[in-house]
């Protein structure tokens, strides 16, 4: 499949370039990626969500594309994001497949390959990460571009970063004065944890805004503040966005720009961030692009996923072939989307995930392919006797510390409910099949219901037949090369047995009430 992808590319690239309206050769546009740090979808005015105000992102739904079916294929930011700039998936990544991981140098980024065409690159707060990516001297890779981050401003709370985003970005303006085309990732560290607890009220908002709370967490007062917090970090980020459109506006490149405003995977809530499940990888995105887009202001249906990111802009940026600096692209260029309507360009998205945050004996993972296609998301959790969000007696690591977790784990201590715990935490079964449609909290498992064994055939055959081709160790009985390769940072190796040995170790995103102190079977 390789091999052709070698073949399509250029022919793909000429046809989509003869059938669009594209910018001439000295006119190629400039890239604006600009990406939230677990912001989950349907959390915007446009989505037509009350309680999160984000006029910025409004705007560019409104004067470009709106989407409603984009995912991310794992819900995890440094692997999410390594998909992003190779058009790759993780299981095609090797040790950029995990979190807190090494990039491979083999595995170029469309960044790297725009720089080398002769755009001007730099970002802003969180690029990819975290991990290590060197090159193949040992030099630090500008994987997204030189750093721009000294512009401080004082923020709205006190759990909100001081970086000064857009004041970031207007000194990256200044400097590529030169007229050069340039690519900018604009990647804040907001909506994730921590929080200022009831920052959210303090502000201005009100719990009663919120119009349902997901069924896998209570609804009271503490999930509600939670939900309010997070908000108000989500329009932190909406509100550095509009400052960069003013700004591009005012310098005359806004219609030369594509801009891209996401989110690398759902909210840092138990049960999104970090599974596989519809509110972990169902991501907002909106893309606007005067020069390049027919008919804005359009809602789009199509299926789309993080991999057809780097094909848009090397198309975008007349680059015929991925280059020496990356492999084989496995995504689809979004310039069908961008002519029109394109609501059959895909019939279904595969997602998953590996090893994400320490905590397991072994250093182990917790596997998951799954498949979402029509009405309905079948999951295959490869190892249903591990812990999926880590190990309770270390915190459950692969969930972030916040109001609701801890919620969430006291109730389950006083004997007031196990519901939630077990949604949240517990043990899953080794398969998972859920009618999206009718239950987005995929809290109903069908899988064991007779009525649904030709549809779960069905889909675990395409699923696995999909994967093969993609060359998917965990297909290819070689999954384990995963809990193999080495952390990033050799502190976090073996972490769970040095905690269980007695050592005072600390993980800085979780609470220490998270750990449990008795043991659960």
């Amino acid at each position: 499949m390789l091999s052709n992808l070698r073949l399509t590319w250029p022919l793909l690239v000429l046809a989509m370039l003869a059938s669009l309206r594209s910018a001439s050769a000295g006119e190629r546009p400039n890239i604006l990626f600009a990406i939230a740090d677990d912001w989950s979808y349907g959390h915007a005015g446009s989505y037509g969500c009350d309680w999160i105000e984000t006029p910025a992102f409004d705007r560019i739904a409104r004067e470009g594309l709106l989407f409603n079916r984009a995912y991310t294929p794992n819900a995890k930011c440094a692997p999410s994001r390594a998909i992003i700039l190779t058009g790759r998936y993780s299981w095609q990544l090797e040790q950029a497949g995990n979190h807190m991981s090494i990039f491979p140098p083999k595995f170029g980024g469309f960044v790297e390959r725009l720089v080398e065409s002769g755009y001007t690159a730099g970002y802003t707060g969180k690029g990819w990460g975290p991990g290590i990516a060197n090159d193949t001297n040992g030099k630090k890779r500008q994987i997204t571009g030189v750093n721009y981050g000294r512009r401080k401003a004082k923020p709205p709370t006190t759990a909100i970063n001081s970086n000064d985003y857009a004041a970031n970005f207007a000194d990256f303006l200044e400097a590529n004065s030169a007229g050069k085309p340039w690519v900018f990732w604009f990647g804040t560290t907001e909506p994730h944890r921590g929080y200022e607890f009831k920052s959210g009220v303090r502000l201005g908002k009100s719990l009663e805004s919120i119009d349902r709370v997901p069924a896998y967490w209570p609804d009271n007062e503490t999930s509600r503040h939670d939900m309010l917090d997070y908000a108000i970090e989500v329009e932190h980020y909406d509100m550095h966005l509009g400052r960069i459109l003013k700004q591009l506006e005012e310098s005359g490149q806004l219609d030369n720009t594509i801009i891209v405003a996401t989110s690398d995977h759902g909210m840092p809530f138990p049960r999104a961030k970090g599974q596989a499940y519809e509110h972990s990888n169902h991501i907002p995105l909106a893309i606007r692009w005067s020069k390049g887009i027919r008919d804005p202001g359009r809602k789009v249906n199509a299926l789309v996923n993080f991999t057809d990111f780097a094909p848009t802009f090397l198309q975008a940026a007349q680059i015929d072939r991925p280059g020496p600096v990356m492999q084989p692209i496995s995504g689809k260029s979004l310039f069908d989307v961008f002519a029109g309507p394109a609501e059959d360009r895909r019939e279904h998205l595969l997602w998953g995930k590996e090893r994400h945050d320490i905590g397991r004996p072994d250093d182990v993972g917790y596997p998951i392919r799954a498949i979402r296609k029509g009405h309905y998301l079948l999951i295959h959790n490869f190892e249903p006797s591990r812990w999926p969000a880590g190990n309770p007696e270390t915190g459950y690591l692969n969930c972030d510390g916040g109001a609701i977790k801890s919620d969430v784990l006291q109730m389950r201590r006083e004997g007031v409910s196990t519901t939630f715990w077990n949604l949240c935490f517990g043990r899953r079964p080794e398969w998972e099949l859920y009618n999206v449609d009718s239950d987005p909290d995929c809290v109903s498992n069908l899988a064991s219901d007779p009525n649904y064994a030709e549809l779960q055939d069905e889909l675990s055959g395409l699923m696995v037949e999909r994967l093969t081709a993609q060359g998917d160790p965990r297909m290819l009985g070689n999954g384990d090369v995963f809990d193999r390769y080495p952390y990033s940072d050799a502190r976090t190796s073996g972490f769970y047995q040095r905690f269980i040995d007695g050592e005072k170790l600390k993980a800085g995103w979780v609470k220490s009430t998270d750990f449990e102190t008795e043991p659960i079977r």
